[in-house]
């Protein structure tokens, strides 16, 4: 094998590796228990710290998806040669630290798409257009679903006509049904194999099947939700706060690693020896590693600026993250955890009395800075091909 070949994959294996870890720090590490910080269910460490064993999880065992995308299918006619993943994944880390330093949760999803096909265009690449319309579908959509539902769901659950016993146990039954369909999809084999369908928590072979599996699981998380807010209301709400943090932290593994590794994918057609698998599990120990190293001051600007939130307001911010977190999954769309989280934050701050917890100046300059990241990020990765090229 050419020595050359090998050096420049170890280079960007570095820079891979290194993109995960500001992924840890920043987005992927400090959005999932933000709302639970704030609301003093967990402390920041301690948050941390789950947050990266639970992203590490979720990125070995559900990460295949986006990667596939993000590596193969944004650009089409060509395959990256190794300098200009580097290049890409050197412009997604940098654009990120600048979020990190500044406090403003830069949108990693926004940065590592617009540097991929501002890369692949100056290259020759094509433009594939109907991934752009469902990753801008998911982009765009987002907000408003998941802002929206956060809203309806803190609207409900203070009321005095709804029984909080009751109406938290919904939520948590439609997460059990949800859980009891996921997919795990693992990179397979030598050569950037993706399997062809995931692997279900309860193999299934007939929708009947599958709807009466999934009412009985939603129907015993409900019981025990049901059954642990009866005897213990404030601790019973907390450990649900918790359990949702945690499903938010795996899904943030498994959705952000896809943006650290996606990019290496083309190159090991030409360096056979490394295992997809491998990958993964190379993205997925950056992102633990950054989460226990550097998303402590991401997580206190995410939970204690944006909305204070009690732990109802964080339930019902977080329940509609999760949902939209595996649907992403699902589909193999590159997604912005800071936008699923604050978009969420903000629909159930306004829920309070109006919105007095949320700062208009804040989401106003998260919102021109992941549009600017987008498009800051196409530009370099467009220049840059000039300049290395």
């Amino acid at each position: 094998m050419d020595p050359t070949t090998i050096l420049l994959f170890a280079v960007a294996a570095l820079s891979s590796l290194f993109m995960a870890w500001v992924i840890g720090a920043g987005s992927s590490g400090a959005t999932p228990f933000a709302p639970a910080v704030g609301a003093n269910a967990i402390g920041t460490m301690r948050a941390a710290f789950l947050v990266g064993l639970l992203g590490f999880a979720g990125a070995v065992t559900q990460g295949a998806s986006v990667s596939e995308a993000v590596g193969r299918d944004l650009v089409v006619g060509i395959s990256l040669p190794a300098t200009s993943v580097i290049v890409v994944l050197l412009i997604g880390a940098g654009l990120m630290m600048i979020g990190i330093v500044t406090g403003y949760p830069i949108a990693t999803a926004f940065t590592v798409t617009g540097a991929v096909i501002g890369v692949g265009f100056a290259l020759g690449g094509e433009p594939a257009w109907e991934k752009y319309a469902e990753i801008g579908a998911m982009w765009v959509l987002t907000p408003f679903v998941g802002g929206g539902l956060a809203y309806a769901i803190a609207s409900v659950l203070p009321r005095p006509d709804v029984p909080e016993r009751v109406s938290v146990a919904l939520l948590a039954g439609v997460v059990g049904a949800v859980l009891a369909n996921l997919e795990f999809v693992f990179l397979d084999g030598v050569g950037g194999t993706l399997v062809a369908a995931g692997s279900p928590v309860l193999p299934l072979d007939d929708a009947g099947a599958a709807i009466t599996i999934s009412l009985l699981a939603g129907a015993v998380a409900a019981l025990l939700v049901w059954w642990d807010i009866g005897r213990d209301r404030t601790g019973g709400l907390r450990r649900f706060l918790l359990a949702l943090g945690g499903l938010v932290a795996f899904s943030a593994g498994a959705s952000q690693v896809g943006l650290a590794v996606g990019p290496l994918l083309p190159l090991l057609d030409d360096v056979s020896i490394v295992s997809p698998l491998a990958v993964l599990l190379g993205g997925g120990f950056g992102i633990l590693v950054g989460s226990w190293t550097g998303a402590p001051r991401m997580i206190k600007a995410i939970s204690r600026e944006y909305a204070s939130l009690g732990p109802r307001r964080s339930i019902a911010t977080l329940v509609p993250s999760f949902l939209i977190a595996q649907t992403a999954v699902l589909l193999g769309v590159p997604v912005s955890f800071n936008e699923i989280i604050v978009s969420a934050v903000i629909g159930a701050g306004l829920a309070v009395g109006g919105g007095a917890g949320v700062s208009p100046r804040k989401l106003g300059l998260t919102v021109l800075a992941w549009i600017g990241s987008f498009v800051l990020a196409f530009v370099l990765g467009y220049g840059s091909m000039f300049v290395v090229g």
